[in-house]
């Protein structure tokens, strides 16, 4: 299930950093207090499936790093991750501006207990955005209990899973990780912008 960002694998670029400002970016997640984020590159963001992930970022030197990825870096190129200025600042002195460095996935232990969905704003029973909050793991599907069966919905560069035509909202909710692990998850009502938490969470591998 995993995309471009694969578990096991250690992928060598530079590291960059920016103003994270309150740590919302494109990812949506929203305002956080933990300035340990990041945006990935363009092409290993792959429509948003690298949001949420944990991953360690090592410089030339042995200092390392763990940040999330909530954001996007549409200019940089694949292997390129640009970091919160805090998070750089871990690695090597600003005043270097760019540095080579490797990273890899992480499953981390200490994730949060539990995942959380949030719908989107204007969600109702004719048309939802989903998304899924807190993961341990990177999210590589989020399915909509409709009918006697199961609906895949598309996720959108935001990083919500959209059913355009309603099928599905407010019912059960199947999200899947990277690693196959489906959580099945009921009793969540479609209220936008709420973020209703479950009793459910991806494994660590």
């Amino acid at each position: 299930m995993a995309g471009r960002i694969k578990p096991g694998v250690t992928y060598t670029g530079i590291a960059t950093f920016y103003d994270a400002g309150n740590g919302d970016g494109a990812c949506t997640f929203g305002p956080t207090g933990d300035v340990m984020t990041a945006a990935m590159n363009h092409t290993d963001y792959e429509t948003a499936k690298a949001c949420g992930a944990y991953v360690r970022v090592r410089a030339a030197d042995g200092a390392s790093i763990t940040v999330r990825v909530t954001n996007e870096c549409p200019e940089c190129k694949p292997g390129h991750i640009d970091l919160s200025a805090p998070a750089f600042a871990k690695l090597a002195a600003p005043v270097k501006g760019q540095i080579p460095i490797t990273w890899s996935l992480l499953s981390p232990a200490d994730a949060p207990a539990a995942l959380s969905i949030r719908y989107k704003t204007g969600s109702s029973r004719y048309w939802c955005g989903i998304q899924v909050l807190d993961h341990r793991n990177p999210v590589a599907r989020l399915e909509v209990r409709a009918g006697s069966g199961w609906t895949v919905l598309p996720r959108a560069e935001f990083n919500y899973f959209l059913s355009e035509g309603g099928a599905g909202c407010g019912a059960a909710i199947r999200i899947t990780d990277i690693y196959g692990e489906q959580l099945t998850v009921e009793g969540i009502a479609v209220r936008p912008d709420a973020v209703q938490k479950t009793g459910v969470q991806f494994a660590r591998h």
